[in-house]
C-alpha cells in the first residue's frame, strides 16, 4: 500500500535533486538537497525568478539547476553587466533589478541578444562567473523543464521553502 502512495508522488509530484558545482551560489550550495516540484508547471507557466530543474539541452542525460530570466516571446540582451528585458508591457524594456538574490557588485559577463520563441526561457547560474547557462548553450524549452525547487532538504541549518523574488523594474 506505502508504494502505491509514495510512487507516483515521487514520479510524478516531487523529486530529490543534489547540487552539483557552484554555478548558483551562493543561494545553493554543491551536495545540499533539494525537492523539486513537478506539478506547477502543468498547471501555469514558470515565472521570472524561480529556481528550476531542467534536462541540460545537449545531453539530455544531465540534469542543472538555474534561474528563470526570460521568458516565452521576450527579447533578453546583456551588455555592459546590465540584463534589459523587453516584451508587450514593457516594448522599451526594463533592467531587471537582481538584488535581491545576487550579491552586490556581481557582474553578468557576456554580450548577448536573444529573442525567444513561444516555449522557451532564459536561464542563468546565480554564480555568473561559474556557471554554464543560457550565455552558452541558449534558450532552453519548455519541454525540459523538469519543475521548480520547492524546498532545501539538507542541510539541516539551511531548512526550508524556496520562494520567488518579488522584482522591481526600472526603465
Amino acid at each position: 500500500m506505502s508504494l502505491l502512495i509514495i510512487l507516483p508522488v515521487r514520479y510524478f509530484l516531487i523529486q530529490p535533486f543534489y547540487v552539483k558545482g557552484a554555478s548558483m551560489e551562493p543561494n545553493f550550495y554543491e551536495n545540499e538537497y533539494l525537492v523539486i516540484d513537478e506539478l506547477t508547471y502543468r498547471m501555469r507557466e514558470a515565472e521570472r525568478g524561480e529556481v528550476v530543474v531542467f534536462k541540460y539541452p545537449l545531453d539530455r542525460s544531465q540534469y542543472f539547476i538555474k534561474r528563470v530570466i526570460g521568458l516565452p516571446g521576450e527579447h533578453v540582451e546583456i551588455s555592459n553587466g546590465k540584463i534589459t528585458i523587453k516584451n508587450s508591457e514593457y516594448p522599451e524594456g526594463f533592467v531587471l533589478d537582481e538584488d535581491l538574490y545576487l550579491p552586490e557588485g556581481l557582474y553578468t559577463a557576456g554580450e548577448k541578444k536573444v529573442d525567444l520563441s513561444g516555449d522557451d526561457y532564459f536561464l542563468l547560474g546565480d554564480h555568473r562567473g561559474a556557471s554554464m547557462d543560457s550565455r552558452v548553450f541558449g534558450p532552453v524549452g519548455k519541454n525540459l523543464i523538469i519543475g521548480k525547487v520547492l524546498l532545501r532538504g539538507w542541510p539541516f541549518d539551511r531548512l526550508g521553502l524556496i520562494s520567488r523574488p518579488a522584482y522591481s523594474y526600472t526603465n
